[in-house]
C-alpha cells in the first residue's frame, strides 16, 4: 500500500556517473542493434552520415533541455516548460505524446528483444516480448537503485558489444567508398529521420530530476556527456559494419551486427553479439519505462493526471500506479509488431515535442529573464538562443522526412 503523508518524495539517490549512464544505457539500444540495417538501404555506405545528421539534433535540442532542466524542479520535463512557456492544454497535449512514444517503442524494442531471443529459444514472439516487459516492469517497481545496477551493468555490456564492432572494422577502413549513396542525399536524410530512434531517451533524463542528487548542476551536464559519447560511438560504428560487410549485405541482415561480427570472427560471433543485443534491448525498454512512468508521476503531481499516479509505494519508493498502468499499455502495443514502422511513429511524437521544447526556451528566455540558470545554452544574439532556433527548425525538417517515410 503506499502510504501519501510519509511517501511523498523519490529517493534522490542517483550522481553525475549514474546519471549519465542512464542516457548512454537507453541511447545505446534497440536502435543500432537493429535499425543499422534498415538505414544501411537507404543511406548506402553513408549511413555513418545519417546518424551524424540525427546526432546533430539531439545536440541542439539536448542544449536547450540542459538549459531548461536547470529552471525546473520535478520529473514533468516538457509539461512544465511548455505550461510555463504557452499554456497549460499544450503542455497537456505534448506531455501525453510523450507517454504515448514511451509505451509504443517500449513494445517494439521488447519485440527486437524478442527476435533475438527466439533465435536461441524456441519461444513464440509474443510471448518473449510479455515476458521482458514483466521482467522490467518487476526492477522498474523494485526501486531507482535496482534499475540502476541493471542499467549499467547492460551499459557496459552493450558498450563493449560496440567497441568489438569498431575494433572488428579498423582494418577494413578505406575499403569501401563512404559516401557511396544508392538513394541520392534524400535517401540519407530518410535514414536520418529513422535512425534517430537511436537517440532516443536523452531527454528522458531530465525526469530523473527528483532520484538526482543535486539536479540543477549533474542533470544538464549528464545530458551532454551521454549525447556525445553516444555519437561517436555510433558513427565509428557505422563506418566499421559497411566496411567490413558493405551495406548491401548490412541491410540484407536481420540481426546485422552480429552478421557484422559472424563475417570477421565466424558463428560463435554471432552468438555474443545476439547475447549482447539481449542485454541492449532489455536494457531499453526498462529505462523507457522508467522515464515514462516518472513522466506519469510528474504530470499527476501538477494535477494533469488523477492523482493516484503520483502514489508513491512505502517500500520501494516508486511511482508503483503509473508503473501498472504503463506495463498494461506497453503489453497491449506488443501486438504493433514492425520495429520500422513503430520507429518512424515514434520519431514524429518525439520531433512534435523537440520543436515545442526548441520553442519553449526561445519564448521562456524572455518570459523568465530572473529565473536562475545553472547552465545556459551557448550561441545567443543578446537573449535569443540560436541553438534553440536550429533545433527547433531541424526538428520541423526531420519531421517532413519521418512523415515522407510512413506514406512512401
Amino acid at each position: 500500500m503506499a502510504d501519501k503523508k510519509k511517501n511523498t518524495r523519490l529517493s534522490r539517490e542517483l550522481g553525475i556517473f549514474q546519471v549519465t549512464i542512464a542516457g548512454v544505457g537507453i541511447i545505446l539500444g534497440a536502435g543500432i542493434y537493429a535499425l543499422i540495417g534498415v538505414a544501411a538501404g537507404s543511406s548506402g555506405n553513408a549511413t555513418w552520415l545519417a546518424f551524424l545528421l540525427s546526432a546533430l539534433v539531439a545536440l541542439f535540442t539536448g542544449l536547450s533541455y540542459a538549459e531548461l532542466s536547470s529552471m525546473f524542479r520535478g520529473d514533468a520535463g516538457e509539461y512544465d516548460y511548455l505550461k510555463t512557456a504557452i499554456n497549460k492544454k499544450f503542455a497537456f497535449v505534448i506531455g501525453m505524446s510523450m507517454i504515448i512514444s514511451g509505451f509504443i517503442s517500449a513494445a517494439a524494442v521488447a519485440l527486437g528483444f524478442a527476435g533475438y531471443l527466439t533465435q536461441f529459444v524456441p519461444l513464440p514472439l509474443i510471448f518473449a516480448a510479455i515476458l521482458l516487459i514483466l521482467a522490467m516492469t518487476v526492477i522498474n517497481f523494485v526501486g531507482i537503485k535496482e534499475t540502476s545496477w541493471f542499467n549499467t551493468i547492460s551499459t557496459i555490456i552493450e558498450f563493449i558489444g560496440l567497441i568489438l564492432i569498431i575494433i572488428l572494422g579498423l582494418k577494413y577502413f578505406g575499403r569501401v567508398d563512404y559516401f557511396e549513396m544508392p538513394r541520392g542525399f534524400s535517401g540519407v536524410m530518410s535514414s536520418a529521420a529513422l535512425v534517430f530512434f537511436a537517440y532516443m531517451g536523452f531527454e528522458s533524463i531530465v525526469k530523473l530530476g527528483e532520484e538526482t542528487k543535486n539536479p540543477h548542476k549533474v542533470i544538464p551536464h549528464a545530458l551532454m556527456y551521454s549525447v556525445i559519447i553516444t555519437s561517436i560511438l555510433y558513427v565509428l560504428v557505422a563506418v566499421s559494419a559497411v566496411s567490413i560487410l558493405g551495406w548491401e549485405q548490412l541491410h540484407a541482415s536481420s540481426a546485422p551486427l552480429a552478421s557484422v561480427a559472424a563475417a570477421v570472427l565466424g558463428s560463435k560471433a554471432f552468438l555474443l553479439l545476439g547475447i549482447i543485443a539481449l542485454f541492449s534491448t532489455s536494457n531499453t525498454v526498462l529505462i523507457t519505462l522508467v522515464a515514462t512512468s516518472r513522466l506519469m508521476y510528474g504530470m499527476a503531481q501538477e494535477h494533469s493526471l488523477p492523482k493516484a499516479f503520483s502514489l508513491v509505494h512505502r517500500k520501494t519508493q516508486t511511482p508503483w500506479l503509473a508503473i501498472l498502468l504503463l506495463m498494461i499499455l506497453t503489453i497491449i502495443f506488443v501486438f504493433i509488431g514492425d520495429i520500422e514502422i513503430v520507429g518512424n511513429l515514434t520519431n514524429l511524437f518525439l520531433f512534435i515535442t523537440f520543436a515545442s521544447v526548441n520553442l519553449s526556451l526561445i519564448i521562456l528566455r524572455y518570459k523568465c529573464k530572473k529565473t536562475v540558470r545553472t547552465f545556459t545554452c551557448p550561441v545567443n544574439i543578446g537573449k535569443f538562443s540560436l541553438v534553440a532556433l536550429f533545433g527547433l527548425l531541424s526538428s520541423l525538417f526531420m519531421m517532413g522526412f519521418v512523415v515522407w517515410n510512413l506514406i512512401g
